[in-house]
């Protein structure tokens, strides 16, 4: 299978610009005529949708929440960057483009990452204009803060609940659409396959998770925006509902996964406190602008923190980093954080924990100041911990946050099946080995509302897509397939408790594949994943019927999905014997600790092919060439 990204020829200042005046055009009075499949309501995929149905097309979108403001993208806190370079302290799109190549180690492709440094500006004029409340300035102007991995001020946000308004304003433009008829909401159905014709994507396959009824629906392309698969830990910033089942049905159905072993931990999160958690609770990355991380130079040192004096403390990140000092990138921070716990100088009752401090920033600017700013989080902090951040020192600690694996897709955002179009986070995209912060909902947007618009009608008007029907083989003998599959899954009459599996198998990637791994441990869940998956179908508890309401059944999908996902994973980070961004092997590090790349052996984006459960995946290649910004020991000191 030959891997073709269509990247423009051309200057990369020219490329995006050059590639859309190339692209065929469907006239305003056809794109009524094409309906379009959108199977995810977060930031990409409500912004896709709303602005697809304003140009006219017809618009089916799928959720599986009971309304699309209920998507992940509400999670997210810190902000969202853009190369506008309003505090005027020397960022530019190239910059911004220079960062994210970097951040992510010099494995992501040089266009995508250009292109989504070029749209960024645009974003925030289109938000704005949706009534996003930024924060601002005393004079009035959108306010900017810091973030890891850059030395410039470019994230616009709104306190800590920046995901939240973003996805309010894309959520009022797309309820418009639905108003005008032009948007047929589906909330409350769970995607479960994938329906080719002829090879090529024309619809999919739907439970409705109230009725229980198997549907399918078909369309002139389909669009996944159904986001990251990092609950395969169990624990992870993640809602409890996130999962892999829509990319990873797709995958079984041709569509190449790329990367899958790039997962991100995030350094700033509440530590886990007690064995029955169901998920990890995140702290902004943005208050590591104010707040300084350390723990004690001695080990066991048990003392509270405000008793311990300067001298005794190690801000190791400043010490480490002087540069970038605590606004390192996530993956410098986090394989720090653990370095230091590992060494015995943790904090709290685990010992796996850091502080993050906030005194100097509150003794400069005052109580006030930082609850402007962060108010949220800090109520947040106080209402999970009881201990109150202004007063005592954050104890934060890396947990499983975004992925930067995903479907593979070209410059189109097209994966290898045609018209099956990915957004977001579900596709491999834009940010390499490791995201900077802030990235992650500057990606889905720019996707939503500035490339995928374009480049799906440059698919449709350059195909020809003969009529398909719901009644029509092979959709309908999807409808059957996935019938049986519910039916063997409640089939299943065992003993264990189906979160009982996933949380084995999580800890199990945790431990083997989670911030540093090596051979003999990954082997070692090479070989354990699949008798998990056995012991699943063999002594699982699946309750109640597939004819109504069934939330058990919902997760047996799901758990089965990654059980079978888990080991595409760990066969991924097997491969790949360098460290790269979130990817670190232990036998691939330099002296100091940090990771290091393989540039000769493993410079290509890794799209693996499905052959069957069970059976060794198939490894295809896209090399990765850097023009622009030349590969380099990646060093924020």
């Amino acid at each position: 299978m030959s891997l073709d990204s269509h990247v423009p020829g051309g200057p990369i200042q020219e490329k995006w610009d050059r590639y859309r005046f190339d692209l065929k055009l469907v006239n305003p009075a056809n794109k009524r005529k094409y309906d379009i499949i959108i199977v995810g309501t977060g930031l990409a995929g409500a912004s896709a949708a709303a602005t697809l149905a304003e140009l006219g097309y017809n618009v089916k979108l799928f959720c599986i929440q009971d309304s699309p403001r209920r998507a992940h993208s509400i999670a997210a806190q810190g902000g969202i960057n853009a190369a506008k370079n309003y505090p005027n302290d020397g960022d530019s799109i190239w910059r911004l483009f220079y960062d994210t190549v970097k951040g992510g180690d010099f494995r992501a492709r040089e266009a995508n990452v250009y292109r989504l440094a070029q749209v960024s500006g645009s974003i925030i004029d289109q938000c704005v204009a949706q009534g996003v409340p930024f924060a601002r300035d005393y004079s009035g102007l959108l306010a900017n803060r810091s973030f890891g991995g850059a030395q410039v001020s470019r994230t616009f946000y709104a306190r800590g609940q920046t995901g939240q308004q973003l996805l309010l304003g894309a959520y009022s433009s797309l309820m418009r659409q639905v108003g005008t008829g032009k948007v047929k909401l589906y909330p409350r159905h769970e995607m479960l396959d994938l329906a080719l014709v002829n090879g090529v994507a024309r619809g999919i396959v739907t439970r409705d998770l109230l009725t229980g009824a198997i549907e399918a629906h078909v369309a002139g392309a389909v669009v996944l925006a159904t986001g990251g698969y990092s609950r395969i830990f169990y624990l992870s910033t993640n809602a409890v509902a996130c999962n892999v089942t829509a990319a990873w049905r797709a995958h079984r159905r041709g569509a190449l996964f790329a990367n899958p072993c790039y997962t991100q931990i995030h350094p700033t999160c509440i530590p886990v406190h007690g064995t029955r958690q169901s998920k990890l609770t995140l702290m902004s990355e943005s208050l590591r602008n104010d707040g300084r991380v350390w723990v004690p130079k001695n080990p066991g040192d048990k003392r509270p923190p405000r008793s311990i004096p300067e001298e005794e403390r190690d801000y190791y990140l400043e010490r480490k980093y002087p540069s970038f000092g605590n606004l390192v990138p996530r993956d410098v921070a986090s394989r720090a954080a653990k370095q230091i716990c590992d060494a015995g100088r943790g904090v709290g009752e685990t010992g796996l924990a850091v502080y993050l401090d906030f005194a100097d920033s509150i003794k400069r600017d005052g109580i006030g100041k930082m609850r402007e700013e962060y108010g949220n989080l800090f109520d947040m902090y106080q209402l999970i911990t009881a201990e109150d951040p202004t007063q005592v020192p954050m104890r934060i600690y890396p947990a499983p946050h975004y992925t930067m694996g995903g479907l593979w897709v070209d410059y189109n955002l097209m994966s290898n099946i045609p018209g099956l179009f990915v957004i977001g986070e579900a596709n491999f995209s834009d940010h390499g080995a490791n995201r900077l912060g802030a990235s992650a909902l500057m990606q889905g947007l720019a996707d939503g509302y500035f490339i995928l618009p374009y480049t799906i009608g440059g698919y449709l008007a350059s195909s020809s897509l003969p009529r398909v029907g719901v009644a029509d083989e092979p959709v309908a003998g999807l409808v059957k397939e996935n019938s049986e599959r519910l039916t063997r899954l409640l089939s299943i009459k065992g003993k264990r408790t189906l979160d009982d599996l996933h949380r084995e198998m999580g800890l199990l990637l945790w431990n083997k594949c989670g911030m540093s791994r090596n051979a003999q441990g990954l082997t070692e869940a090479k070989k354990r994943i699949p008798e998990l998956r056995q012991e699943f179908w063999e002594n699982a508890i699946v309750s109640g019927t597939d004819r109504d309401l069934n939330q058990m059944l919902e997760y047996a999908g799901r758990v089965a999905d990654f059980l079978e996902f888990g080991e595409l994973l760990v066969e991924d980070a097997l491969t790949r014997a360098e460290s790269c961004g979130g990817h670190f092997r232990e036998e691939s590090q330099t002296p100091d600790n940090e990771a290091m790349r393989d540039d000769a052996n493993f410079c290509h984006v890794a799209a693996w092919e499905f052959t069957g459960v069970g059976r060794p995946p198939v490894l295809h290649k896209e090399p990765l060439t850097f023009e622009h910004v030349k590969p380099a020991q990646r060093s924020y000191k």
